[in-house]
């Protein structure tokens, strides 16, 4: 008896000792390498300085973590916090952080490094936390509680994706090195560490060993700038990258026809359109709503999609994402060039008019310059003024434009977020605004019934699509691509993200 007992023990060490080779062995391994547009900003290392752009997130589900966040089949998952509860009156937001949550240099996220994050937050829409928000709370280490001074249906839209206020910092860490030594050697909550950045060249990332949801399948992850788009083509055909983003038509065709490579385009919450930023201008052309609508009709949206991005992008006639809360469906604006150039004629332009520069992001020329065609061909005489990024983004806050611009928009959020930043008076890139939908988007602002709202925004849409305040182009369908040795590039996981993501979940095939 005492034999079969030592027997069993002997057995139970053994397996006991492959189980932990297994759990060695299923750690984080291999390096996945992508090809990405645009160069990075040390800026996105820092979520306080997160701009109403999606770009950041590219690096920010990496580094950092959120209280709440989009993640796989969930708009709005937990995530360092792992539950929240909202009052009755709709004045206060608690939230229970969970106790596995800790920051890269061991330290446990606390109710102290939430209150923190928040409170130094200044990007996008700090305006409007510092109006409402009352007062930040810490009940107990672990809990967090907001107080708003009315109700506020959007402040979990805003807090947890549409901006970085509910994306965490250490605080002692931050303290001790300051804003600039923490872009310099950023510490965050998420599932990879920072190792090195190379301003132009590239940013190294390193798998954590513990991360609440999961470990990360691979160990090193590097993003590597290449703006070019056959560059980065060749590059993943060469194996030199495994993930590339931005692709145009003619690579994507291709990639779908090179063996080893995989087309994957993700519809994001990318939405573009023309922006007539001088339609308050009384002396301007714009200012006439036939001369507006003149240039939606010009355009042929559909085939600039499968010119573009193959057709898979989305026609939502709206520069709202069709897959947002509260999202008004508006009806199908035609193309039609006769009647683009009656309109115009009707409006005192028989022989089309010269409209001046047509501006827009570099990025962004391949959807800018086949629109700039239509519309020349229908009277209206643009000339495209492509700019680099940091200069097009600077011009948009500081609403220096003139004309017409391009304008795009793939941060998260619903409907009312995205009219708050684009249509209603104030709003971080509005060059004007209507009283009546400026008196619509105060009344809903507040309105707990959820019916109601959702009329409200319902009609402020169907008003900006009456005035033609806009020429809505497409929900972009973002053309990424990725190698053999990839398994799982995170591409189209999370729903509207135009980027790999959670970066826990991207895997290499097994050699």
């Amino acid at each position: 008896m005492r034999r079969t007992r030592g027997t069993a023990m002997a057995v139970l060490v053994l397996m006991m000792l492959v189980g932990g080779a297994a759990s060695a062995e299923a750690a984080p391994e291999g390096q996945m390498t992508w090809g990405i547009h645009i160069s990075l900003a040390p800026t996105w290392f820092d979520p306080a300085e997160t701009t109403g752009i999606v770009t950041p997130f590219m690096v920010m589900y990496a580094l950092h973590d959120a209280m709440v966040k989009p993640l796989p089949g969930n708009p709005l998952a937990p995530s360092l916090a792992e539950s929240w509860t909202t009052s009755a009156d709709g004045l206060a937001y608690e939230f229970v952080i969970r106790k596995e949550a800790r920051f890269h240099n061991g330290d446990p996220v606390t109710a102290e490094d939430v209150k923190f994050s928040f409170e130094r937050y200044r990007g996008a829409a700090n305006k409007a936390f510092r109006e409402r928000v009352a007062a930040v709370e810490t009940p107990a280490p672990n809990r967090v509680r907001f107080r708003l001074k009315a109700p506020w249906p959007d402040f979990l839209t805003f807090y947890s994706s549409a901006t970085g206020a509910g994306w965490i910092v250490p605080k002692k860490y931050v303290e001790k090195v300051g804003d600039e030594g923490f872009k310099k050697l950023p510490i965050g909550a998420g599932p990879y560490r920072f190792v090195s950045f190379t301003p132009g060249v590239e940013l190294v990332l390193e798998a954590v060993d513990r991360y609440w949801r999961k470990t990360p399948q691979v160990k090193r992850l590097v993003f590597r700038t290449i703006p070019d788009p056959s560059t980065r083509f060749a590059a993943l055909k060469r194996g030199e990258i495994d993930v590339s983003y931005w692709m145009t038509a003619s690579l994507g065709e291709e990639l779908r026809r090179t063996p080893g490579l995989t087309l994957k385009p993700s519809l994001a919450n990318n939405s573009y359109w023309v922006y007539f930023v001088e339609q308050w201008d009384p002396k301007s052309p714009w200012h006439d709503r036939r001369v507006r609508l003149a240039a939606n009709h010009a355009i042929d949206r559909q085939a600039i999609n499968q010119a573009e991005t193959l057709g898979f992008s989305r026609m939502t006639y709206s520069m709202i994402p069709s897959n947002f809360e509260f999202f008004w469906q508006p009806p199908v604006i035609a193309y039609d060039r006769a009647r683009a150039k009656q309109l115009l004629a009707e409006a005192g332009y028989p022989n089309g008019l010269d409209a001046g520069d047509f501006t827009c992001d570099a990025v962004h020329v391949g959807i800018a310059e086949p629109v700039a065609n239509d519309l020349q061909a229908a009277g209206i005489r643009v000339k495209l003024r492509p700019l680099e990024r940091a200069a097009y983004n600077k011009g948009q806050v500081e609403k220096t434009f003139k004309n017409l611009v391009l304008s795009a928009s793939a941060a998260f959020g619903s409907a009312p977020t995205r009219l708050e930043a684009f249509v209603a008076g104030g709003g971080a890139y509005v060059y004007g605004s209507y009283p009546d939908i400026d008196g619509l988007f105060r009344e809903q602002g507040p309105e707990l019934d959820r019916k109601r709202r959702e009329a409200m925004l319902h009609r402020i849409q169907q008003l900006v699509h009456e005035k033609a305040m806009f020429a809505p182009i497409w929900q972009l369908a973002a053309m990424g691509g990725f190698g053999p040795r990839v398994e799982e590039s995170g591409l189209g996981l999370i729903t509207g993200f135009p980027f790999s993501g959670p970066y826990e979940d991207v895997k290499l095939k097994a050699n």
